[in-house]
């Protein structure tokens, strides 16, 4: 993690359309590891729904390193749920039929990760395909905007015998259930940035910003651990416990500040919240596993 460039960081990328912000803080990031990327486009970012976005980019290419360098977006979710045995989107040889009801900034994805059941080899399995946006067979379906990160929007993707390129691995183990850590790790640094960022500019206390900096830091050490271990789930609660410790000063500071950060904390700051019931179980198997 380049610390310096961090500390250094000060003129935020004015708000846009999802793909240009994007491009603009690749410009700036270079060749950064994808955790660098998910606190630089925190620290750059002028809502927490662009420091969301950034983490969010972040964990997917730790989770595939060879992804593209532009805009992509995971999907999994069918009828609200995840798991495998509830997913209808089916791959035969190497196309694509289903649904997904809630992809992350679809409308501006340049390529998507496909979650599937494939039965091509006995037992039903889970695979990953990679469909890029407007690819014949593939359908955006605008969802209205929502209440938390509205300037991110959210879609359902129709496929309808698309072709894709398929992932090596199992599409659940290799995939799908370590993103979830992946994600909670990068968004969570992202939004510490962000936070750093309004923190720095508006005077807080040297000792919350110090404090919220040893939280990025706690990040970056986790980044480094296999997302599958139980280890790794057990320093990430940490971490997010770190955080819920810091709330009520970092929500004092905030709401003594300018009304316009102050207005976007509130919308928004539940946004870590949304994964919690997952952390959670996550945390009492590693727990059990671990004996803590």
């Amino acid at each position: 993690m380049p610390w310096q460039s961090l500390l250094e960081t000060r003129d935020r990328l004015p708000a846009g359309p999802l793909d240009d912000w994007y491009a603009a803080l690749l410009g700036r990031a270079g060749d950064s590891s994808p955790f660098a990327l998910a606190v630089l486009g925190g620290c750059l970012a002028a809502t927490p729904g662009l420091a969301f976005l950034a983490g969010y980019q972040g964990a997917l290419r730790a989770l595939w390193p060879a992804a593209p360098r532009s805009l992509g977006a995971l999907c999994v979710t069918e009828n609200r749920s995840s798991r495998p045995a509830d997913l209808h989107t089916r791959l035969d040889g190497l196309h694509l039929s289903g649904r997904k009801d809630f992809v992350t900034a679809a409308e501006a994805a340049d390529w998507l990760l496909v979650a599937a059941r494939s039965e091509e080899q006995g037992a039903p399995r889970l695979a990953v395909g990679v469909v890029r946006s407007g690819a014949p067979g593939a359908r955006i379906e605008p969802l209205p905007a929502l209440a938390l990160m509205p300037d991110i929007g959210h879609a359902r993707l129709h496929l309808d015998n698309v072709l894709c390129e398929l992932l090596p691995g199992d599409g659940w183990d290799s995939y799908v259930k370590p993103f979830r850590s992946i994600e909670d790790l990068h968004v969570l640094a992202a939004i510490t940035a962000w936070l750093y960022g309004i923190g720095r500019d508006g005077g807080w206390p040297a000792a919350l910003r110090l404090r919220l900096l040893a939280l990025i830091g706690g990040c970056a050490e986790v980044a480094r651990h296999s997302a599958s271990e139980p280890v790794t789930h057990l320093l990430l609660a940490g971490l997010f416990a770190q955080f819920e410790a810091l709330r009520p000063e970092v929500d004092a500071a905030i709401g003594a500040g300018a009304e316009s950060w102050a207005a976007l904390w509130t919308r928004d700051c539940n946004l870590l919240a949304v994964a919690r019931s997952a952390r959670d179980k996550r945390l009492e198997k590693a727990a059990a596993a671990l004996g803590f």
